[in-house]
């Protein structure tokens, strides 16, 4: 009985690790389906066969369509909130040190515009993979303040999304 109470734990801390790496290798799955039918429309350019042609666009067409939607899948499971149990097990990562800005604390909110000192290059998280942020989008940048991280549009310095005592 003990056996299989451990074995039902193991199970469940690492299907999460094994969804992920199942995606991973759906994707890679995929990139070489979409190489292998880009080979198959240049063979159908050499033929000539418009019909061949048309058909093997379309199977192009479908493949990368296919690695678009799984990209997306893999994406849309990364929640906002996945660091937190990274945090727990890698507290050394998320240890405050004697990090202080130059300027007082301020309590930044999602819509407020900012300014440049605050998300300057001293400031932004250069890895935030490595503490497992969300992605930032094109023109974003996440910057630390104090115990915070404030996701920044760079172009014209709004707060995006704020995460409060994100280090400890």
């Amino acid at each position: 009985m003990r056996t299989l109470i451990v074995t039902a734990l193991l199970a469940a801390t690492l299907t999460p690790v094994a969804a992920q790496a199942q995606s991973n290798e759906e994707l890679r799955h995929d990139r070489r389906e979409i190489r292998e039918e880009q080979r198959d429309l240049r063979q159908a350019y050499r033929s000539g066969d418009p019909r061949d042609i048309r058909e093997q666009r379309r199977d192009v067409r479908d493949a990368r369509q296919e690695y678009r939607e799984d990209a997306r899948d893999r994406d849309r499971a990364w929640g906002r909130d996945d660091w937190r149990g990274w945090r727990d097990r890698n507290p050394a990562y998320y240890a405050r040190g004697n990090w202080n800005a130059p300027f007082r604390y301020t309590v930044f909110r999602p819509g407020l515009r900012i300014d440049a000192p605050y998300y300057g290059p001293r400031y932004v998280i250069a890895d935030p993979w490595r503490y497992r942020l969300p992605r930032a989008g094109w023109g974003q940048q996440w910057v630390r303040h104090y115990n915070d991280v404030i996701l920044v549009d760079t172009r014209r310095g709004y707060v995006i999304d704020v995460i409060r005592g994100f280090y400890r």
